[in-house]
C-alpha cells in the first residue's frame, strides 16, 4: 500500500440522494486534481442521517442501482467509500458502506451494531449485519466499519487480523459539549480510540465524521487519519466541510511492528479457545 488519501468531511441533505450524489461529485473531482488514489465519504453520506421511515424510500440495491452509474465511473480514477442505505436481498434495509473501485463495487460492510440507546434509535430503522472482514484493493488490504462498530474493539481487532493495513471508519457522531463547554467530549474520546487502536494494532485510521445539522442535530466533523504509530497526522477543522489529505505506505505499518511486536506476537488462537470456553459456560 502506498498512496495519497483524501477524507471528505461533508454536509448531507436527508433523503435527497441526487443532491447528495452531486455534492459527492465535487468533492471527488476535488480529490482527483489534488492526486489523491482514495477519497473516504462519511456514515450515510448519500442520504444523510436521521431518516426514520425515509430510510425505506431512500434505501437501494447496490447491484442494479443507476444512482451509481458516475460514482463508478469516477471509482477508474479514485477509490471511493460512501454510506448508504442498503436494500438486502431479504427485503432487510441496512446501514452500510461501499467501496468503489475500477468501475466495481469490491466491498460492503453492513453495520454490525446500529445503537439504540440515548438519542441514537438505528435498531427501529435497519437491521444489523453479521459480518467484517478485510478486502482486498489495487492499492492494498482495508477494512470498513461505520460509526458505534468502532466502538467494539473486537471488530477492529479482527480486521487487523485478516490482514487490514488501513481501517477505513465511516462515522456520524453529534456534537456533545464537556462539563465546562471548552471542547466537544464526543471529539476527545473518538480521538482516544483513534491513537488507542492504531497503536495497538499498527494500523492507519481514517475517520470521516460528517458536519451539518439534521432534526436539530449537530455533527462536529473534526474528520482525521492516524499513522499505525498512533500519531494523527492529519486533523480536519470542526464544524465546517473540507477535504484532509494523508499519505499511507505499508512500509510504516512494517516498521511499527517490526519496532513494538506486540501485534505480530498476538495470539488469535488462544483467543479463540478461550472464547469457546467462555461460552461453553454460559
Amino acid at each position: 500500500m502506498k498512496c495519497k488519501a483524501a477524507i471528505a468531511q461533508v454536509d448531507c441533505r436527508i433523503g435527497a440522494v441526487e443532491k447528495n450524489l452531486r455534492h459527492h461529485l465535487d468533492y471527488i473531482d476535488r480529490a482527483i486534481a489534488e492526486d489523491a488514489q482514495l477519497i473516504l465519504f462519511p456514515e450515510l453520506s448519500l442520504t444523510g442521517y436521521t431518516l426514520r421511515d425515509l430510510a425505506w424510500d431512500v434505501a437501494m440495491n447496490p447491484s442494479s442501482s443507476d444512482l451509481l452509474a458516475p460514482l463508478l465511473e469516477k471509482s477508474r480514477r479514485i477509490s471511493i467509500a460512501v454510506g448508504f442505505v442498503e436494500s438486502g436481498l431479504n427485503h432487510g434495509i441496512y446501514n452500510s458502506a461501499m467501496f468503489l473501485e475500477d468501475g466495481e463495487i469490491k466491498n460492503i460492510h453492513r453495520k454490525i451494531y446500529p445503537p439504540t440507546y440515548g438519542m441514537f434509535e438505528e435498531g427501529r430503522y435497519f437491521s444489523a449485519g453479521s459480518h467484517v472482514s478485510a478486502f482486498d484493493s489495487k492499492l492494498g488490504r482495508l477494512g470498513m466499519l461505520i460509526c458505534e462498530d468502532f466502538w467494539h474493539v473486537s471488530l477492529p481487532y479482527l480486521l487487523a487480523l485478516d490482514g487490514a493495513e488501513a481501517i477505513l471508519c465511516l462515522t456520524a457522531s453529534p456534537t456533545r459539549l464537556s462539563g465546562e463547554g471548552t471542547q466537544f467530549d464526543n471529539q476527545v474520546v473518538n480521538y482516544e480510540h483513534h491513537r488507542t487502536y492504531s497503536r495497538l494494532l499498527n494500523t492507519y485510521i481514517l475517520f470521516s465524521n460528517r458536519v451539518g445539522f439534521e432534526d436539530g442535530v449537530n455533527f462536529w466533523g473534526g474528520s482525521n487519519i492516524t499513522s499505525p504509530g498512533g500519531e494523527m497526522i492529519s486533523t480536519a477543522t470542526l464544524q465546517e466541510e473540507c477535504l484532509i489529505y494523508a499519505e499511507l505506505d505499508s512500509h510504516e505499518v512494517q516498521r511499527a511492528r517490526r519496532f513494538s511486536r506486540h501485534f505480530l506476537d498476538e495470539r488469535p488462537e488462544l483467543v479463540l479457545e478461550i472464547l469457546r470456553r467462555q461460552l461453553k459456560r454460559k
